[in-house]
């Protein structure tokens, strides 16, 4: 089990639906647990197959703070069936990915956030056509009213691809909301990466803007494009699998609540 999830977890940087292909072609392993619990001890709570605890990739104990999130964990390593399919198991890897990877580099990944934000989505609108306009207007304009009127950081705004610099202290205020601890992080991260905004990630992680809502504002131009010029099956494929991480991340941010 340790090799087939430390072969995908070396590939978390890569398109969903290049790793779904990846995982597709490994001769995945056979179920080798009846029984699945959660357990709970000094490092939290454990996932529990036949009464062992399952560890991470690099050998560390999969613990978590919150039972909840043990339980949607266990879950999901109960639904498997003869074969374990890790992409099945997407709150499963993103923790593996927060314990093995993130920890040991907090401020190297608050500071990847942090870059994001200094190009984010929301700051580069469409010079036409107006219609898109007004939509990337009414999905990202109050993100940004958020980020003035609750954290006092103020964006320049520009039209088409032209590089506008952010003012510094704007920067180091989304610096400020940005999660230290590892779970939390890593979800951001994911969803920074897959919407192309850590602005849209800290309204989610923040509440100020639920998961779908936050999905669609970073998929405005692309939906534009589509009523426009129809479905492209390879773009869908590739937004589906994008979508489960995403939603991963959102699910796993309420779990650490619960």
């Amino acid at each position: 089990m340790r090799d087939i999830m430390a072969d995908l977890e070396a590939g978390e940087g890569t398109d969903p639906v290049a790793r779904a292909r990846a995982a597709q072609k490994t001769t995945l392993p056979k179920r080798f647990y009846k029984d699945v619990s959660v357990g709970e001890g000094e490092g939290g709570f454990t996932i529990l197959l036949d009464g062992r605890p399952v560890r991470t990739p690099a050998r560390a104990l999969l613990a978590v703070p919150t039972r909840a999130l043990a339980e949607a964990m266990a879950a999901e390593w109960a639904a498997q069936g003869a074969e374990i399919d890790p992409f099945s198991m997407p709150l499963t890897r993103l923790v593996n990915v927060a314990i093995d990877r993130v920890a040991p580099e907090i401020a190297a990944v608050r500071d990847e956030v942090v870059r994001y934000a200094g190009t984010d989505l929301l700051f580069y609108r469409a010079e036409g056509p107006q219609t898109l306009v007004e939509r990337q207007g009414r999905q990202w304009d109050g993100v940004l009213d958020w980020m003035r009127e609750q954290h006092g950081a103020r964006f320049f705004l520009s039209q088409g691809i032209r590089h506008v610099a952010q003012p510094e202290e704007a920067l180091a205020r989304v610096g400020e909301r940005v999660p230290r601890e590892a779970l939390a992080l890593s979800a951001v991260h994911s969803m920074t990466t897959l919407m192309g905004s850590a602005l849209l990630a800290l309204a989610v992680a923040e509440g100020a803007l639920d998961a779908p809502a936050a999905w669609d504002a970073a998929h405005v131009d692309e939906d534009f494009n589509r009523e426009q010029w129809g479905e492209d099956e390879v773009a869908a494929a590739r937004r589906a699998a994008r979508r489960i991480e995403m939603d991963a991340a959102a699910r796993l941010l309420a779990l650490l609540r619960s």
